[in-house]
């Protein structure tokens, strides 16, 4: 996998209706790595060329050379290249901006393609700008990603929208979550969240569920129910099997916590999926 990323060294310019974080250029070599992770920013990937998918928290949507794809903040996801037509794509870190409601996609995230040159020539020159670093590049950059931006709005096509929003969010609180979505399938414990942010565990709990209106080992919780609804779907495995992959410390354990999260027990979530699948 051959990657190009440029970070910019400054900040915004204070009109800005979002700030560019970072752009990527990324393609698919036979070592693409393929886990799941959230960002703090949004993300738009424009997908240059190839074939692939998108994991988006537990389903997984296929994509092909000029699909625009916008991921919210802490939102999993992870994305795939299929190894006959490699994929190839741009994608921009963005803060302040989140994706609004739309009426037929999850609020979360937007898939759509665009066949017109458009998106490809903004990010393209986006790339430009960053690989020479001319006089003023960073604030060329801001410029171009709002003025992507309003293009999007305009285009009769897209039928999402973005609100500007600037979470006030602690290191602490950021440092933990971090830590939480890459190791939510270990044993972990308040303690150990605590120690990770270095601050007292009550502390913690309390600066967490303020920033993010969750507490942290709730947050842990729904990370393994969302990986658990994925794996009822799509594999064979017993559930004993799935709470051990998952990070539950027993199947009863796995058991109550997702009929209390869901409604239903595992076993009868994987049997409405699968006469869902049938037609059933």
């Amino acid at each position: 996998m051959s990657t190009n990323r440029y970070n910019l060294e400054g900040g915004a310019p204070a009109a800005a209706e979002a700030t560019l974080r970072y752009i990527t250029a990324a393609k698919y070599e036979g070592d693409w790595n393929s886990s799941l992770h959230t960002h703090s920013c949004a993300e738009m990937f424009y997908v240059v060329g190839g074939r692939g998918q998108f994991r988006i928290e537990d389903k997984v949507y296929p994509v092909s050379a000029n699909d625009l794809v916008v991921i919210n903040p802490y939102v999993m996801h992870t994305e795939t290249s299929l190894d006959l037509s490699p994929m190839e794509y741009i994608v921009l870190g963005i803060d302040a901006l989140e994706l609004t409601g739309r009426e037929s996609q999850s609020s979360q995230f937007y898939i759509t393609s665009f066949r017109g040159g458009d998106v490809q020539f903004y990010l393209r020159d986006m790339l430009r700008e960053m690989e020479q670093r001319p006089e003023g590049y960073e604030t060329v950059c801001q410029a171009i990603l709002n003025i992507l931006v309003r293009k999007l709005r305009r285009n009769p096509d897209f039928s999402a929208d973005f609100s500007v929003s600037v979470p006030q969010v602690s290191k602490e609180s950021a440092i933990v979550r971090r830590y939480i979505e890459r190791h939510f399938k270990e044993n972990i414990s308040l303690d150990i969240l605590a120690e990770a942010a270095h601050i007292n565990k009550f502390h913690l709990a309390h600066l967490y569920s303020k920033d993010y209106g969750v507490s942290p080992i709730s947050h842990l919780l729904s990370l393994r129910i969302q990986e658990s609804r994925y794996l009822l779907q799509s594999t064979d495995l017993p559930l004993a099997q799935i709470a051990r992959i998952t990070g539950f410390s027993s199947p009863s354990y796995f058991s109550q916590s997702f009929r209390r999260a869901e409604g239903i027990s595992p076993t009868e979530y994987r049997q409405r999926c699968r006469a869902r699948k049938s037609g059933g």
